[in-house]
């Protein structure tokens, strides 16, 4: 059993996990074709999956269009096409 500190939760610790980070990717017909990152340019191999996440039309709506790409190398990565900003962004899991 952990010994209780007696000090109060302090919210400056906490930090989002998974958080989205920007990333560019380069498109043929609305479909993600090359993701660049570090000056490194990766084929996408295929796309494993897509999904679409349309929420929060009531405050600021969510508009993104989710895939999971397989690249050149053979690594999966999960990226998302934020529609209504027009930007790309990586989200990890």
């Amino acid at each position: 059993m952990v010994e209780d500190s007696r000090t109060s939760p302090r919210p400056a610790g906490l930090r989002p996990l998974n958080r989205p980070r920007p990333v560019t990717i380069l498109t043929r017909d609305g479909l993600p074709v090359l993701l660049i990152e570090g000056g490194r340019r990766r084929q996408v191999r295929h796309i494993q999956d897509s999904w679409h996440v349309d929420d929060e039309w009531w405050r600021e709506p969510i508009h993104r269009r989710y895939y999971r790409l397989v690249l050149d190398d053979g690594v999966v990565r999960t990226v998302y096409h934020d529609v209504v900003g027009d930007n790309w962004f990586e989200q990890g899991y």
